[in-house]
């Protein structure tokens, strides 16, 4: 049913909701702290970056690795930020396989030491160093790493090339690909072939070349194909021998073989670890694969269940090909009839299935005697009864042509609305006619959803590790070997890699008086006071009057008066001045959103009218505003974010006053608040003793953390992506200042990172009255394949800011660009309770260089935090760019104690303070063009129907809010942390 002239209309292109930006409250949202995660003492001072997820913000998309656009989680474990009622108290951990022996391979770290002495002796180039040594320091343990040994042949895999004609995409080509596997010329060779789905193809055995198949087409149901069915050509030809030789002498450490381009060796043997999984389960993404139960999965929203599934992917290490396994868990599509699904939603929602939720679903119809694949573009405006079309020029209704062409009723004639199918020209089905297709992969989570899949997916690690060995291996066919992998040679060895590594010991964290102790890699500050705190000044309360809820009668209620004096206390309890109380100002009551103003527009107008109102009536401004919000809003927290940080250049601090006056948890919650305003009023929270930071005061060090956010699938279509730079301006390592810069959407390498660069060395020498002698530059967010684009496009930028800052004594410093990877699959298991926490995990300072890391480069992973729920995830630090001449214990024990550093928390965090201030950074700038970022569901429909439209839609997007944008940060503030 091509529909030329619809007389209802369609919706406008949206997809799945934005899931929660990264970081919990004080992390970006209205709430500052949330309630205690376990019994800190009242009274207690025990910050820490809230639990992720509660947050108003726009989602985020980083577009990277683990779980990118995907819903996908992997044995969760975040940054070390929550509240915890502080390190396990009595009580025995469960780890993984107390009672089988774990013994490490001696002579292999044996020649891994004496590959690293040979390095000595080689001239070592800045791009991608080799690796210096293997740390010493800490206290030596064995851990299992969800690793396995992969023995391959030594002979030689044939790689091929797949040519389709004519081209096919899309359903038609995973269709396709099931045929080819039924010819017989395919079923000839299929124990030691292996293929992409795609254009690539591996043999263990040579092929007849060319192989040239003829397919006629013909859909899953359908007992043959039609007559007159398209054919397609499908050529597979020789493309190169890749010789596993080659491998072998990579693995071995032999220098000669560093440059050796592994990719297309490895890309061929996951090709034949893959093949048996996609066949059995359902593939997500590039190495996630998921297995139908007879249960189902677990449901967390309307139309959306959670499955778990299993991660795989070979991975290189010293004298050892590894297949690194993990646990994932992904959100599907529930499968059944559309019109079902679309009812459920309209009895437990208001508005009925979202666009958002529909665009994407691919459904099956038997209508035309067999089965048909469609994919839903979007909902219709209208039911099959009011939706028409031209039908050789008559004027038919869809619900007139289901009868009459097929002879079906339909039972939703006119309370559904239709859905459309077409690709280009809209075509239009009925609802109930249309069954979801089992196996589906659900789009990007939205803030409860993801809150659900947590829930679910964070897991003990015993857990975790029982579930790879015991249903994991079996369900990829890597133990016992299914084919194709005993046609091409290849085993797995059915036991997780025993590996050394080191608890490194805390560092000293010191207050102005008091003296906290750490345990489990937080501490408690009890009667102590900040290091340095800030004057709070002039201060002002903003209370914002929005919802059902009045928590105060206006500025001189008692109880507002009351709620403030006991945060002014606790400010001043904590080291802060508190010369006056402070100017009390409310709006009127905001309206509330509307179809109008989906954005809010005229509440945020009357929000900044009263602070500027405020601000022509006063002399000067304030050090910064207290804002207190009744609920949580998508565009008033972030608006009000703008109209401080861009519009007026006042610092602004957030509480929500659901959690703020809960009588529980009250003290905690203002401590937290104290901790941001003392940060963003240049105050210092707490110091490392010198000896912790002796690798970096050594020279004039200056520590820069790096960045890019990008739009996600709420987004509209040319929303830009948003850069960070961050920068330490003293010898304390406590004050990041940063740069922000929108760019091109999607771009992951810093466009403007030179200008970023020169901002941050201009101020660190206002600040210190030279400039630094050695830069160490943090770069998070980048992907693996990523390395060589930060070489190549980055750091040209990083030393065109040296030529830019100063040319006459030409400016040189010494740099070091390490890499923090977060998107991976390592995880690391105790192997004697005594070195696990309460829930089995490794404990705060671990840290692994050998075993499972590269075998040349300059690479460790660190877990400096306390894993607070599910299986914790160390940190995978990566250098590939050095002149500073680092070695394997500064970095790993220096990484590992400026985490303590971190000026939000009263414990250890996960990521290097410099990136995590980058992450934060980048959050802030998302909410500069907020709107963009929030409405790609309502904007859709204006994108255009041809590329050229598409491309000119996103373009003008760009260049709107590139004007949104404006000039970014206000004066005022750039000199702080304003996003902390």
């Amino acid at each position: 049913m091509s529909n030329q002239g619809n007389r209802g209309g369609g919706r406008g292109r949206a997809r799945g909701a934005g899931g929660p930006p990264r970081g919990g409250p004080s992390q970006g949202g209205p709430a500052a702290g949330g309630s205690p995660r376990g019994g800190t003492p009242q009274g207690g001072f025990r910050g820490g970056p809230p639990y992720r997820g509660d947050q108003s913000g726009p989602g985020r998309g980083r577009g990277r690795g683990e779980g990118s656009g995907q819903g996908t989680l992997s044995s969760a474990g975040g940054r070390g930020g929550g509240f915890q009622g502080g390190p396990p108290q009595g009580g025995t951990s469960t780890i993984y396989s107390p009672g089988t022996p774990a013994l490490i391979d001696r002579q292999r770290n044996a020649a891994a030491d004496q590959l690293v002495a040979a390095f000595k002796g080689l001239a070592i180039s800045p791009e991608r160093p080799l690796r210096p040594g293997y740390g010493t320091l800490g206290r030596e343990i064995t851990l299992r790493a969800n690793f396995f040994p992969v023995k391959v042949p030594k002979g030689v895999v044939y790689e091929y090339k797949i040519t389709i004609s004519p081209n096919v995409v899309g359903g038609e080509k995973r269709r396709l690909f099931d045929l080819i596997e039924m010819q017989s010329q395919y079923q000839a060779h299929r124990n030691y072939i292996a293929h992409d789905r795609s254009e690539r193809l591996v043999s263990a055995k040579k092929l007849p070349d060319p192989l040239s198949l003829r397919i006629p087409y013909f859909e899953d149901g359908e007992q043959g194909p039609r007559q007159g069915a398209k054919v397609y050509t499908v050529d597979i030809t020789f493309q190169r021998d890749l010789d596993m030789r080659q491998l072998t002498e990579y693995l071995s450490g032999d220098v000669a073989q560093r440059d050796t381009d592994l990719a297309p060796i490895l890309s061929a043997l996951n090709i034949v670890l893959q093949q048996h999984p996609s066949h059995t389960g359902m593939r997500v993404g590039k190495n996630r694969y998921f297995f139908p139960t007879a249960r189902g999965g677990i449901p967390i929203a309307l139309g959306v269940e959670a499955w778990q599934g299993f991660f795989t992917s070979v991975r290189p290490a010293h004298n050892q090909l590894m297949v690194n396994v993990n646990v994932a868990m992904t959100a599907f599509y529930i499968p059944g009839n559309l019109a079902d699904a679309m009812l459920a939603f309209q009895q437990n929602t208001r508005g009925g299935m979202p666009t958002a939720f529909a665009r994407g679903i691919k459904v099956a119809t038997s209508h035309l005697g067999y089965t048909r694949r469609y994919t839903v573009r979007d909902i219709g405006q209208s039911s099959a009864r009011r939706t028409t079309f031209d039908c050789d020029g008559k004027i038919i209704s869809v619900e007139q042509y289901m009868r009459e062409k097929y002879r079906i009723q339909l039972r939703h004639a006119d309370d559904l609305p239709v859905v459309n199918v077409g690709a280009k020209t809209p075509t239009y089905l009925p609802a109930e006619i249309c069954n979801i297709i089992p196996g589906q992969p659900y789009g990007k989570l939205n803030e409860q959803e993801t809150a659900q899949m947590i829930r679910h997916a964070c897991q003990p690690p015993a857990v975790n590790a029982n579930a790879i060995m015991s249903t994991g291996l079996r369900a990829l066919g890597h133990h016992p070997a299914e084919a194709p992998l005993n046609g091409f040679g290849i085993t797995i060895e059915p036991q997780m890699a025993v590996v050394p590594g080191r608890e490194l010991p805390p560092p000293r964290v010191s207050y102005r008086s008091g003296a906290p102790r750490l345990q489990n890699g937080s501490w408690n500050i009890l009667q102590s006071k900040f290091q340095k705190g800030g004057n709070l000044g002039m201060w002002w309360v903003l209370v914002v009057r929005d919802g059902p809820r009045d928590e105060f009668q206006g500025p001189n209620d008692p109880k507002l008066i009351n709620f403030l004096k006991a945060f002014a206390q606790k400010c001043q309890d904590a080291g802060l001045t508190v010369p006056s109380p402070p100017q009390i100002l409310s709006t009127p009551n905001l309206p509330r959103q509307s179809d109008r103003d989906r954005t809010r527009t005229g509440a945020l107008q009357i929000i900044q009218k009263t602070i500027k109102d405020k601000l022509d009536a006063t002399r000067g401004k304030p050090t910064f505003i207290l804002v207190l919000l009744s609920g949580r809003d998508s565009f008033i927290y972030p608006g009000i974010k703008r109209i401080g940080d861009v519009l007026l250049g006042v610092q602004t601090v957030h509480m929500l006053l659901s959690k703020a006056l809960k009588d529980r948890g009250q003290d905690q919650y203002f401590s937290n608040v104290a901790l941001k305003v003392n940060a963003k009023l240049g105050g210092i929270n707490h110091l490392l003793d010198r000896q912790d930071i002796g690798w970096l005061t050594d020279k004039k060090t200056m520590l820069v953390g790096m960045d890019v956010t990008h739009a996600g699938p709420k987004s509209i279509p040319g929303t830009p992506s948003i850069a960070a730079v961050v920068a330490s301006i003293d010898d304390n390592f406590v004050q990041y200042p940063a740069s922000l810069r929108p760019q091109e959407t999607l771009t992951e390498m810093i466009q403007e990172l030179r200008d970023m660069m020169v901002e941050r060395l201009k101020l660190y020498e206002k600040m210190n009255r030279r400039l630094p002698e050695r830069i160490i530059v943090f770069r998070d967010g980048v992907s693996e394949g990523q390395y060589d684009a930060v070489i190549r496009e980055e750091l040209p930028q990083i030393l065109d800011a040296f030529k830019k800052v100063r040319q006459s004594p030409a400016y040189r410093p010494k740099l070091s660009i390490a890499i923090c990877g977060k998107r991976h699959h390592a995880r690391f298991y105790p192997t004697d309770s005594a070195f696990a926490d309460r829930n089995g995990n490794t404990r705060p300072g671990t840290v692994v260089d050998r075993g499972v890391t590269e075998v040349y480069g300059f690479d460790f992973y660190l877990q400096a935090h306390a894993g607070l729920q599910g299986t914790v995830k160390a940190t995978h630090y990566i250098v590939i760019y050095d002149e500073n001449d680092l070695k394997a214990d500064a970095l790993q024990q220096g990484a590992h104690t400026q985490s303590y550093l971190y000026a939000r928390a009263t414990k250890a965090v996960s990521l290097i303070p410099p990136a995590y201030y980058a992450d934060l950074a980048c959050e802030r700038g998302r909410f500069y063009i907020n709107e963009f970022l929030n409405l790609g569901d309502d904007k859709a429909s204006s994108t255009g129907s041809t590329r050229q439209d598409r491309d000119e839609t996103k373009r003008r997007v760009f260049e709107d809010a590139k004007r949104a944008w404006g000039e970014g940060l206000h004066p005022d503030i750039r000199e702080t942390m304003f996003y902390i």
